[in-house]
């Protein structure tokens, strides 16, 4: 595995590094020793699916307020646009973002340590997106970010996102 950190601390592109044949290839998507070796979690409490429909399926920007979780997102099926923004006021990175594109056929992962939103765009038709959480989901303590929020700027690819009644509804950074 080759670890990238990127703009914000603490976020990291994860790429895999495949043993190719005439079959195919064989790659490691998570090493407890590796993962440890970057100072990333090497347990999950959970992991979840999200499938999408349709291209410009927009979904965040989602953070849990009470009990700040770390992620590690993976395309498994499509292509998206992850964009990650920092809510860590004690860092002077606060309030900015970063995105990397995941790509099934890559297989690329971001890791997103605690105290960011998290939030994506669909970038084809069927995509589908794995996350593998560090702590048990709190309903109580879901919390989100306008996906056009003008402090943030994000420059997301596809216009006129497909969006939900409730990310439609979050509240400005500010």
């Amino acid at each position: 595995m080759k670890f990238t950190a990127l703009a914000l601390p603490g976020v990291v592109e994860i790429d895999i590094e495949p043993e190719t044949d005439a079959r195919g290839f064989f790659a490691r998507l998570f090493d407890a020793e590796a993962f440890a070796a970057q100072g990333l979690p090497t347990h999950f409490a959970q992991a979840s699916l999200s499938r999408n429909e349709r291209a410009g399926t927009l979904r965040g920007l989602h953070y849990q307020a009470s009990r700040p979780e770390a992620k590690l997102v993976r395309c498994v099926a499509g292509r998206a646009f992850d964009v990650i923004v920092d809510l860590r006021r004690s860092l002077p990175t606060y309030g900015r973002w970063c995105a990397v594109e995941l790509c099934a056929d890559r297989a690329n992962a971001v890791f997103i340590p605690a105290g960011c939103a998290h939030g994506f765009q669909t970038l084809v038709d069927r995509t589908e997106l794995m996350y593998c959480i560090d702590v048990p989901f709190d309903a109580q303590g879901a919390a989100g970010i306008r996906w056009d929020d003008p402090s943030l700027a994000i420059a997301w690819p596809l216009s006129d996102p497909i969006l939900s009644a409730r990310d439609r509804a979050l509240p400005y950074l500010a």
